[in-house]
């Protein structure tokens, strides 16, 4: 990653194991360059285990879950047995996909002159105004539009569109909202994840929304529709469900259409 230097915690990240110990497992970030983290015996696999090279071994490929980082010690802990057969195969395809953007921007760096110190701050701002790079590169195939609004060079822009549509088969559109969820209450936690569940009710007619989280208290809205006019409805409808659930619980909800330089 160009704009993040730490994982955060609840974050889902792909990693190769470097040494197994009795004790455990340490894991190289592939994401996130020079981090290492440990995946404790006990956050290896549900049960007893007996011999832990049953499970993990080096050279191995692993999607695992952020449990705690601490910057000051460097220490990052990871759990294998809280990444689910799904969330790991989902994990596994975006970090593809961002392998494939990164070479596609390399591709346009070259293509212009540019320099690694370049490419790093256009990456960065690809990061974090999309979500990531194979998003922007996404979206550039069929609205170089939303990488001039994020701040992209023209001259720019127009190769990454370039690149985009020589790569990228677009049969839908994405555009992402953000919503700030907050309770107040003692399971003020379960009822904003109730709240967020409202979102996913609008899935469906080849129409696909998903909830992520960005950072305290803000959540992104990503929706996936046949073209723009049916994603803005969606996207509308699906905050203001979220808005709405979380005041029934006594909560504050806001909406952002655009949040200028959210990560």
């Amino acid at each position: 990653m160009y704009s993040k230097k730490w994982p955060e915690k609840g974050e889902f990240v792909v990693g190769t194991v470097t040494k197994v110990m009795d004790f455990g497992a340490f894991v190289a970030l592939d994401e996130y360059e020079g981090k290492e983290g440990l995946i404790h015996i006990s956050e290896v696999a549900s049960g007893w285990i007996k011999y832990i090279r049953d499970h993990v071994r080096e050279g191995q490929k692993v999607v695992c879950k952020v449990l705690n980082v601490d910057k000051k010690r460097g220490h990052i802990d990871l759990s294998l047995k809280d990444v689910n057969e799904h969330q790991r195969r989902e994990k596994i395809q975006q970090w593809k996909n961002e392998q494939k953007a990164d070479k596609w921007l390399r591709m346009v760096a070259e293509k212009l002159g540019l320099g690694e110190k370049e490419i790093r701050e256009i990456g960065a701002k690809l990061e974090r105004e999309f979500g990531g790079i194979y998003y922007a590169f996404e979206e550039a195939a069929t609205n170089i539009s939303a990488l001039l609004e994020a701040g992209i060079e023209k001259e720019i822009a127009e190769k990454i569109q370039e690149i985009a549509k020589q790569n990228i088969k677009v049969h839908e559109v994405m555009i992402d909202g953000f919503v700030d969820v907050t309770s107040p209450n003692p399971n003020g936690v379960e009822e904003v994840r109730e709240a967020l569940k409202s979102a996913y009710s609008f899935s469906g007619n080849g129409v696909s929304v998903e909830v992520s989280y960005v950072g305290a208290p803000r959540y992104r809205i990503r929706v996936r529709a046949p073209d723009y006019k049916i994603a803005e409805d969606v996207l509308r409808k699906a905050s203001e469900a979220v808005i709405k659930k979380i005041k029934e619980f006594g909560g504050t909800g806001v909406f952002h259409r655009h949040v200028e330089g959210q990560n």
